[in-house]
Parts: structure tokens; sequence; C-alpha cells
């Protein structure tokens, strides 16, 4: 197995296809569109380059099929902010079920951060906006995903875990039909609310 930096237009396009090989059996794997994954990686794009640095790889195995990715990444701005040591980032991790292969690309971003003068690495999460490819999904494969959150396969979690990686914090994520009806509690601040539009008068429950 080898890897590369991804440079040329060539391994951008293996960065961005290897999941639609990976997932092509995942009917709730939600495609991105590559403009918004490249748009992390361009300089012009995404403003967390005015203070941070980024670089991605492949991972081809011996017959040239590229089996993983990786990106690795430093942010000035917050590298110390609620961290006990400067802490670099990696994401945009995808693999083929191979601990091996895994580890692989896990090394060099922790090899490439301990450069940048990390002591610490936080991953899977994303060079910038928090809202968006970050973290790793460990419940819920059965659900369809919101846009722009990750989607990856039960085994990543094995890999991290046996990696050395700890559980920072857990997120949880919902979602309801805009159609449904609010549940009695809202609906009847909704009313209060409107009440105190006409009447002017100040109803307690509110400020609760």
């Amino acid at each position: 197995m080898t890897l590369h930096e991804v440079v040329s237009t060539s391994d951008k396009i293996e960065f961005l296809h290897l999941p639609i090989r990976l997932y092509k059996d995942s009917p709730r794997w939600i495609r991105p569109l590559d403009k918004d994954i490249e748009n992390v990686f361009d300089p012009e794009k995404n403003k967390t380059f005015r203070h941070g640095e980024v670089i991605r790889w492949i991972l081809k195995d011996q017959q040239g099929t590229t089996i993983g990715r990786v990106a690795a990444f430093v942010d000035q701005k917050t590298m110390n902010k609620g961290n006990e040591q400067p802490t670099g980032g990696m994401g945009f991790f995808e693999c083929i079920e191979n601990k091996e292969a895994a580890f692989l690309l896990f090394d060099q971003c922790k090899k490439w951060l301990q450069q940048k003068g990390m002591e610490a690495m936080d991953g899977p999460i994303n060079f910038g906006n928090r809202d968006r490819w970050w973290g790793l999904l460990v419940d819920g494969f059965d659900r369809e995903p919101n846009y722009q959150c990750n989607y990856n396969p039960t085994y990543y979690k094995t890999f991290f875990e046996a990696y050395g990686f700890k559980t920072y914090f857990n997120q949880f994520t919902f979602a309801r039909k805009i159609q449904d009806p609010l549940s009695p509690k809202l609906a009847r601040k909704a009313e209060l609310i409107a009440l105190e539009k006409i009447t002017g008068k100040k109803y307690p429950e509110l400020v609760q």
C-alpha cells in the first residue's frame, strides 16, 4: 500500500470518488456535492486558511486502486481552545474494511501533525465549520442522515477505538416533520405569545 498526497486533478477525483464505491450498497448514504467537499480545501472559499493549513492523502493498494483517504489540518486559532495541549485535526476519513490500511492513514495524519508542533489529534472533524463533516456515526445507521453530516460504516468505530481515539463528547441529531402539529406545550406558548401581542398582557408562563 502506498500513500499519495492529493495534488493533481486525478488525485482530487480519486479523493472524491472513493466514497461512491464504498457506499454503493448503502441506501442511506447521501453523496455530497463535489464542490461542497472541494470548497473545504480551497483557500479562496474556506476562510479557515487565514489561520490554518490542511493536507490530504489517498491510499492505494498494489494494483493502484484507491482504498482509503484522509485529511489533516492545523487551525492556529482553535488548536489550544478548550484543549490541554496543542491539538490538530483529521477528517474526511474513508477506508475499506482493513485495519492496516486505516492505521496507515491515521499514522500519516499523526506524523504530519507532530511535525507542525501538535501534541494531540482530534477527529474525525472538519477544517472549518463545525456544523458539517463533523464526528463519527456510532448509532442510527438505519436512519437517513442530514446532508453534510458524516455517515460511515459501522467498522469505522472499531478502527478509531483500536487506534486510541477517545470519545470527547456525544452529539445527538434529531429531526421532525415540519407539517406535524406542535407539542401541547409549544402550542400553548404560541397561543400566549399571540395573546400578548393582542392584549399587551404579560403571561408568566412565557418567562419560565
